[in-house]
């Protein structure tokens, strides 16, 4: 009697994408709770985009990773997390400086906005990269040349985080899953960058 070959049956193209997709929403649920610490939010979108980097590599992973690449990643990550708590604030000051007609508060305004943008471009494309053994000050010097390299990629990060305010603006609960997709394409930028 002949032996009959069963194929295994291969998800569809359209499954796995939604898959990837559910994903960086349930990522993006965790981000949020393990911000909720103020200053750990860099140490969280690293946590979330290393597990996104393993779900796409087809390495498995889940919640328990995510926190044991949380605590590694707060260790120090929490100092970067008060640094762009500081920068936003050196920004709000800014901002109120022209809202005060200050001379020169226009200018001084728009740049401080820009260099926050920037700031906040370059944070998210070193998490995104973020291993365990890394060093953030390393990560971020990096990740700033390659925001100034990489024009494109950087508004790309911009129009993320674009739609994550207008997501709260909108409904406020939308921003929280969509954190995930803003760290998928944040490592979406570094992968096209890499490649380049």
């Amino acid at each position: 009697m002949a032996q009959v070959r069963v194929k295994p049956r291969k998800e569809s193209v359209f499954a796995e994408r939604f898959a990837v997709f559910a994903e960086c929403l349930l990522t993006g649920v965790w981000i949020t709770v393990a911000s909720l610490g103020v200053v750990t939010y860099p140490a969280a979108f690293a946590a979330g985009a290393r597990h996104l980097r393993r779900l796409t590599a087809h390495e498995g992973g889940g919640w328990r990773e995510f926190v044991a690449d949380f605590r590694a990643a707060v260790r120090r990550g929490w100092a970067v997390g008060l640094a762009g708590w500081l920068a936003a604030a050196a920004v709000w000051v800014d901002v109120q400086a022209v809202r005060a007609g200050i001379p020169g508060g226009p200018l001084v305004g728009a740049v401080g906005v820009f260099a926050l943008i920037g700031l906040a471009v370059a944070g998210l494309r070193a998490a995104a990269v973020w291993t365990p053994d890394a060093r953030w000050r390393e990560l971020l010097a990096a990740a700033g040349r390659r925001t100034v390299l990489d024009p494109a990629g950087s508004f790309l990060v911009i129009a993320g985080l674009a739609v994550v305010v207008l997501s709260a603006w909108f409904i406020a609960p939308l921003a929280v899953p969509v954190l995930g997709a803003v760290a998928a394409a944040a490592i979406a930028v570094e992968e096209r960058y890499r490649h380049r």
